[in-house]
């Protein structure tokens, strides 16, 4: 089974966190933390930062290691490294989304997400509801 191996980005400000809407293929309209493919030769880190600025125009900082996701979709093996952050600049476009929006944990199970980003979304409730 092919493996892809990626990048998310968990940014938090005060009580909320930031989620994407996809804005293309399978998973169209259903919510995510925004990221994407490591290179060759790419650090997660750096892959994160690329990504971001990529699909969001943002800067993000803080970088703390959160979780990594395992998931088996039906063609290929998904292997998701996520990062807790905060954005540090830029200006927001949605260059592979359709829609973002700031949640609180009270909110975040109310949206339809990626299925491998449930795992995220209970990592993220385990960390913040103590």
């Amino acid at each position: 089974m092919k493996i892809i191996e990626v990048v998310a980005a968990v940014i938090k400000k005060d009580d909320k966190f930031f989620i994407t809407r996809r804005g293309y293929g399978e998973f169209i309209d259903m919510w995510e933390f925004p990221g994407g493919k490591i290179e060759p030769g790419e650090k997660r880190e750096e892959a994160l930062h690329r990504e971001i600025k990529e699909e969001l125009e943002l800067d993000i900082e803080n970088l703390e290691f959160l979780t990594t996701v395992d998931y088996d979709y039906p063609n290929f093996h998904l292997t998701m490294h996520c990062y807790l952050c905060n954005i540090s600049g830029g200006t927001l476009h949605l260059n592979a989304h359709n829609g973002v929006k700031w949640v609180t944990l009270d909110e975040i199970d109310n949206e339809k997400w990626i299925p491998a980003d449930v795992a995220v979304v209970n990592s993220i409730k385990e960390k913040f509801l103590k």
